[in-house]
Order: C-alpha cells, then structure tokens, then sequence
C-alpha cells in the first residue's frame, strides 16, 4: 500500500484517473455495430460478442477495483498490479468472461509498472480503438468477447513484434500451464490458448500423421532456430520442432550435418490444425520469413544444410507449394529473383538435440526473419502512443 501511496502522489500514473469514478460515470461499451470478427478465433474459442445483458451479468460478480478498471475503462496505479511480477508459466484470461489473452511466453519486464506482453494468444481474441482522452491519441485494448478494458498497446515493444501490450492486472485472471479449463463461458472442450496445446513429435520417424484433427508441415529456411521461433508463434500451430531432413545419414547429430556432407537441411516440424491455419497461409509466412533466392545459403550462413526446400507429406501439399511458388514467380516477388525453393515429397525427419529446440525463447537471441503472422492473417494494425505510458 505504501508503494501504491507513493506513485499516486508522485502523479507516476500518466493515464485515466486512478481514483474511483463517480457512481453515474459511464460504463464501456462496445460500438453498437462492432466490426465483423470470426465466431471462432483461431485458437478455437468462441469470440462472439456478448449481449449487454450478459456483460452487465458477468460484471456484476466482479470486485469493486476489477469493477472500475474494466468497466469505466479505470487504471491501476502503476507497480501495484497482483500480476506485475507474476513470474509463473501459464495463461492470463479476461477476468470477466474468462477468454485467454495473454501466454506467460509472451510476457517481459517493460518497467513501465504494469505486466507488460508483446504478443496476444490470438489476435481474434483483443480488440482495438483508438483512445484520444487525456490529451494524446492512444489504442486501446479491450476483450474481442465481452468489451472488458484491459490497457492500451503501443509500438515500442520488443521483437518480435515491436509492440506493448500495457495490461491492468485487475482485468485478468491467471492460469498456471496446464490448469487452463474449458472456456468457462462457453464450455467448449476444444479451445486452447497458444502454448496449452501439447503435441507428441517422434524423433527418426517418417514424415508422420499427427492426431486425425491435426496435420504435419515440414520447411526449411536457414538456421532452424527462427523458423521454428517464428512457426511456434503461429496461431493454429500447436507444436514447432527442429530437426534434419533430406540427407543420407541416419540419426545425424548437428556436428555431421555442418561438417560431414549429410546433405540434410535444417528444417522446422510444424503440427499444425486445418481448421484454424491452412497450408496456404503456412507457406505464405514461410516465404516471409525467408529469402527464398538464395542459394544453399541464408544471409552469413553458409552451406547446403541452409538451404530452402520444403518436404511434402502428401501430393496435395506438394502440388499447392509448387503452385504458390509459381504464383510468386509469376508475380515478380523477391524483385523478379528465381526462388530456389526445393518441394519433395516424403523423407524421414531427425529430431535435433535438446538445446536447439526453443533456442530463441530460451536464450533471447534473435535469429533471421520477422513476425509474418499479423499480415498473413490480416491483424497488422499500428499501435500509436509513448514510452512509459499505460
């Protein structure tokens, strides 16, 4: 409380009034007509908008401070969120109607006072407006689902998306991993937030069936540590793996691929669901993700371990590569360079050691390319505003 005492007097908090609202200040509501949003996000919950009746319903359970912040669009004083120094793995959920938001693997420490993320769980999941009170012109952040205030997103975040979403504590609920229920709301069984979903991968196995719902996707693009970082951020993807492809040697272990002329490239396992990212959109990110011109190389790597290729694990995926490959071609993308791109059918994938999966998240090392998934699934959005404030 006494932390709490001293940003208020300090007037730290440079946002909406800290002080509880009067009785008859408007509550925030969703636009009467909200633009058109899937009925299910990626992520595979329901993002319908709630009625009013049903919002007013939930809100009535909350407590007097979750109460003000999400409902009169109120903010915490900063560095006195429960949350803020949440260290724990898991899933952060709108405190009013329960959607998942916001993964524990996309939370950093901004220093700016309040829990701070550079990714949502599903894009489909926040919505945005623009927010012109005191001052100065921000986005505002609320629940897609029930219109809940939960802060404001700016454009000086770190990689991979440059952005931060500034968060209220009071406006969510925290989930350790693996104890995310069904949607409370909705009871839907099926719906899982990015990094709940768990998929078994085997090492040295054919390129191989996942679960019926599921599907398997194998690229190459260089060093296999951005691939799979950017891959695992996909929505609708449940797994991403680093491994070897295409070569002759058996089992091979990271030291025989990069000397011993294996002729296996490094390549990225995706597992991955139809219903919620198609292969067309996996291979258009993949192709941003890369430059797919260069030859048996990718920037200062160098070698035929590097090379970009994709192995199919049908003849559908095949013909939809070679198809999207002559479509770019066609177009003059990659300023009218030949793609290089190899499309095979089959071969056997080769699990990398322990240390080179997850290298990105564990290590905080960047690695080549950027975050195509916003522009794939039509989410890129600006996000104006200024450091240190929420």
């Amino acid at each position: 409380m006494f932390a709490c005492a001293l940003v208020l007097a300090s007037g730290a908090c440079a946002d909406r009034a800290t002080t509880p609202p009067a009785a008859d200040a408007p509550t925030t509501t969703m636009p009467s007509q909200p633009p058109a949003r899937p009925s299910r996000s990626a992520a595979g919950y329901d993002v319908t908008p709630l009625p009013p009746t049903k919002v007013k319903e939930l809100a009535s359970k909350l407590d007097p401070e979750a109460y003000r912040v999400t409902q009169n669009a109120g903010t915490e004083p900063a560095f006195c969120g429960n949350l803020l120094d949440n260290k724990k793995q898991g899933t952060y959920v709108c405190v009013v109607c329960a959607l998942p938001l916001f993964s524990s693997e996309h939370k950093f420490n901004s220093g700016t006072g309040w829990p701070s993320f550079h990714s949502p769980v599903d894009p489909a999941h926040v919505a945005e407006k623009s927010d012109a009170s005191h001052g100065m012109v921000r986005t505002e952040i609320n629940c897609a689902r029930c219109g809940a205030h939960l802060g404001h997103v700016f454009d000086d975040g770190p990689r991979p998306t440059g952005l931060r979403y500034c968060l209220n504590s009071a406006a969510l609920r925290f989930f350790d991993k693996g104890t995310l229920p069904p949607d409370a709301l909705t009871k839907d069984p099926t719906g899982l937030a990015r990094g709940e979903a768990a998929a078994a991968s085997a090492s040295g196995t054919p390129a191989a069936a996942a679960p019926a719902s599921m599907q398997v996707a194998y690229f190459a693009g260089g060093c296999f540590w951005g691939i799979e970082h950017w891959f695992s951020l996909c929505p609708g993807v449940s797994a991403a793996e680093s491994g070897y492809m295409g070569g002759r040697t058996k089992d091979p272990t990271y030291k025989q691929v990069c000397y011993d002329d294996t002729g296996h490239a490094e390549v990225v396992k995706v597992v991955f669901d139809p219903s919620k990212v198609t292969y067309r959109q996996l291979l258009e990110g993949f192709f941003m993700i890369h430059d797919p011109t260069q030859l048996n190389r990718q920037g200062p790597d160098v070698g035929d371990q590097y090379r970009s290729a994709i192995f199919c694990t049908s003849a559908e995926q095949a013909t939809a590569a070679r198809a999207f490959i002559d479509e770019l071609s066609k177009a003059g993308s990659f300023g009218g360079k030949r793609i290089v791109t190899q499309v095979t059918e089959g071969g056997t994938f080769y699990a990398a050691e322990d240390y080179h999966q997850d290298y990105v998240s564990k290590t905080g090392r960047a690695c080549h390319g950027t975050n195509p998934w916003p522009e794939v699934f039509g989410t890129a959005k600006g996000a104006a505003g200024a450091a240190g404030k929420h």
